[in-house]
């Protein structure tokens, strides 16, 4: 049987009423490096984090609200190597296990599933269980360790041509190695976010240049107390 897997597990519920924030913060918009802390409400819950992102850095991204930005900073596109910057969905959760005791929604990453970054195809920013005429995708079951945990960003849930695919939080390849668009970091960092991270709790990802932060604050100024 034929599955296609939405990059979105749906959740109701009014975007500021998120109680589980992670905020990943980058010095500016070329950097490959940022920082990344979590927060339950006002409170800073895990250590801050050194993680790794795109290449090239940052560009605005597709999320569940926009930030307030100059319309000359760059947007994140297919194949640019930057991550998204904005304020985005945290999907559910992926990895080699069959299964992971986790208070997120978990899907197996077996040898038939795939994510899809064919910008033609009608699946493009979709996991699906098959490749029969997609012409570029990638497999979630890899040969190395970066996707045996990892969490889905959901950016470009429209399926907006060209401006981007496949976003996650995963293992880094090794410490201070760019990725392509992801948000990577250690195996024993990723593992306490995914144990921390509550569906209930309505948890989303904020991901942008240290200059944006004023902006991030008006919106949520429960983390303005950190």
């Amino acid at each position: 049987m034929i599955k296609v897997f939405l990059i979105l597990i749906s959740f109701s519920y009014c975007l500021l009423s998120a109680q589980q924030i992670v905020l990943v913060v980058a010095d500016n918009f070329d950097t490959s490096k940022a920082t990344l802390s979590a927060y339950d409400g006002d409170k800073q819950v895990l250590k801050d984090i050194d993680v790794n992102i795109g290449k090239n850095g940052l560009g605005w991204g597709l999320g569940v609200k926009k930030i307030t930005h100059n319309t000359n900073e760059p947007l994140k596109m297919e194949g640019d190597k930057k991550a998204p910057a904005g304020i985005f969905d945290i999907g559910f959760a992926f990895g080699y296990q069959d299964k992971l005791d986790l208070n997120i929604p978990y899907i197996h990453a077996n040898d038939n599933l795939l994510c899809v970054d064919d910008i033609n195809s009608r699946f493009y920013n979709r996991f699906v269980n098959f490749d029969s005429g997609i012409k570029s995708f990638e497999h979630m079951k890899r040969k190395d360790q970066q996707y045996k945990y990892g969490l889905v960003v959901v950016h470009n849930q429209q399926q907006e041509k060209k401006r981007g695919s496949c976003i996650f939080l995963h293992i880094e390849k090794e410490k201070n190695h760019p990725t392509v668009g992801c948000t990577s970091m250690k195996e024993k960092d990723l593992l306490k976010i995914l144990k921390w991270l509550d569906k209930e709790k309505n948890p989303i990802l904020i991901q942008v240049p240290k200059i944006y932060l004023p902006e991030v604050y008006k919106l949520y100024p429960e983390l303005k107390k950190n």
